[in-house]
């Protein structure tokens, strides 16, 4: 198969991922979970094929490195490639991405989170897992911005997934590798760009998170990822990137520029598909003095007693989706942080 007909029956499957391994049949990642399409094998020379075709001038660059990140359109849908050599012969991941990026509101998000495109200046992080959804949220959250307000958006990705179409805001939307070195290099420059919203598609390092802080503090709206389970976990993975003697300082930048943290799962749903499951973080002054002081453990803490803002944490939620009819009591317990708690209350 051509990557577009295999692209477009994968669409037709429903599937999120496309696996092209040496040796294997191609695999769809449907409903969270691997199935075979076929049962003939992918020879080296498939894989080859299949690599050149996707990387066109840049196969050169992954052969030398041994892996490239890029986006395209194939079958008329708009896809993350992710090329890589393993045993000798070139690998393929493959993401489709929705033809449209899809409204705010019809992501499954808790309210609170419907109001983040309303903030001024600040930092909002969305965490999860590998296709735990994160570009998703954001592209919808950027997209309403685009649609109701008049500013500059920027955004760093590392490829550029969603393509937005300007409305109100100027929008320019930047590559990492192609428009600009690395995330911190452009981060940097956006300062100097006038921006009002600053997307970084992943926080990666030191220095990215210093610029983006610096963002943030000069009166910019920062929106960025981490790969975290909860925000109390954010707040550490920021924190713990800086050497000792400079933590307590970043402690202190972190407490009154962080906004809000999104963390999301994709969970089975109950009678099929797959369900959007959230722990949401509106940063208070009670968290914002958790945070100074480094006791983040009790942040959990401080998020389940918050409903009162909007805040609930990812157990709470689990809870609230079993009793909703949306997952199993066996799902929630597998993604529970606290096993015993939603084994009590999830009835």
């Amino acid at each position: 198969m051509t990557v577009d007909e295999l692209v477009s029956k994968a669409r037709e499957c429903n599937a999120t991922d496309i696996h092209l391994i040496y040796g294997l049949p191609p695999k769809f990642r449907i409903d969270g979970v691997l199935e075979s399409i076929g049962d003939k094998p992918l020879s080296i020379q498939d894989c080859e094929i299949i690599a050149h075709n996707l990387a066109g001038s840049k196969y050169a660059e992954m052969e030398e490195i041994g892996e490239l990140d890029l986006a395209g359109t194939y079958a008329g849908v708009r896809c993350r490639v992710h090329i890589f050599r393993q045993q000798g012969a070139p690998s393929v991941a493959l993401r489709l991405l929705q033809d449209r990026i899809p409204k705010l509101e019809t992501l499954g998000l808790p309210p609170a989170a419907l109001k983040l495109p309303d903030l001024h200046k600040g930092i909002v992080l969305v965490t999860g897992e590998t296709s735990s959804g994160k570009s998703t949220t954001l592209a919808a959250i950027l997209d309403h911005i685009n649609h109701h307000m008049r500013c500059h958006i920027v955004t760093l990705e590392d490829p550029i997934e969603y393509l937005y179409h300007p409305d109100l805001c100027a929008i320019n939307q930047r590559e990492i590798g192609k428009d600009t070195r690395s995330f911190s290099d452009g981060v940097r420059a956006t300062l100097r760009e006038d921006p009002n919203v600053i997307l970084i598609g992943e926080m990666r390092d030191r220095d990215t998170i210093e610029t983006a802080i610096i963002a943030a503090e000069t009166g910019h709206l920062v929106f960025a990822t981490l790969h975290t389970g909860s925000a109390s976990d954010a707040v550490d993975r920021i924190v713990q990137v800086f050497e000792e003697g400079k933590q307590t300082q970043i402690r202190l930048q972190l407490s009154m520029v962080l906004q809000a943290v999104v963390t999301q799962q994709l969970l089975p749903r109950k009678g099929g598909g797959r369900i959007l499951a959230c722990e949401m973080m509106i940063v208070t002054d009670a968290i914002r003095n958790l945070i100074r002081a480094g006791n983040t453990p009790q942040i959990v803490n401080a998020i389940a007693t918050g409903g009162a803002i909007g805040n609930q944490s990812m157990d709470q939620c689990l809870i609230r989706m079993v009793r909703n009819g949306g997952i199993t009591r066996e799902v929630a317990l597998h993604y529970a942080h606290d096993k015993d708690y939603v084994k009590k209350n999830a009835v």
